[in-house]
């Protein structure tokens, strides 16, 4: 088969798919989707009450980023219930930081409430006290090590570099007379 005979049969193929019609995989109708589409499942979508000016209160949103949320995705409270709608969880630990806060509770004593019902594990970021400075402190001392580590390596070779390039460069110790001679001689011999 030549390249005209493969290009001719090609183009038959697309020819004939066209006038087929679009196979079942292919585009959809926007306002139906396919039922065997996985990633349209409306019944994953928790309904959610409308927004109000105590959801996005910027004392409550901070409060939210401080804690984890518990579903499991290692993210805040406020970042869950916003960016992940099948988060059942998210939402509830949303309600409970308002039911606290209508409680006229300060920020600290809702962290400590979420703390006590739930263990360090809810904090964002573990009090840095006790074992919990390792994890502070470690990595800093970790790269500061490092960082003296290859400046050490490179300090002792650009010196081993800087030396063995001025012994290089250093001029060969001069010979007495006779030694030049003697030397002369041998090469003579050598080159014979």
């Amino acid at each position: 088969m030549n390249r005209r005979e493969a290009v001719r049969l090609l183009l038959l193929g697309n020819a004939a798919a066209a006038l087929r019609g679009p196979s079942r995989g292919a585009a959809q109708n926007p306002g139906q989707p396919d039922s065997s589409d996985r990633l349209y499942a409306p019944s994953m979508v928790q309904e959610r009450s409308a927004a109000t000016a105590s959801d996005n209160d910027p004392l409550i949103k901070d409060i939210e980023h401080r804690l984890k949320c518990t579903c499991g995705c290692n993210l805040d409270i406020y970042t869950c219930r916003t960016t992940d709608f099948t988060c059942s969880y998210s939402p509830a630990l949303h309600q409970e930081v308002l039911e606290l806060r209508r409680e006229a509770k300060d920020p600290d004593a809702i962290v400590a409430a979420f703390v006590t019902k739930y263990g360090e594990r809810v904090l964002m970021a573990p009090k840095p006290e006790g074992f919990n400075l390792a994890g502070y402190l470690l990595p800093g001392a970790a790269v500061l090590t490092a960082g003296a580590l290859l400046a050490g390596v490179l300090w002792r070779r650009s010196r081993h570099t800087v030396t063995s390039a001025a012994a290089a460069a250093a001029p060969a110790p001069s010979g007495s007379a006779a030694d030049e001679e003697r030397l002369r001689r041998a090469l003579a011999d050598v080159v014979d």
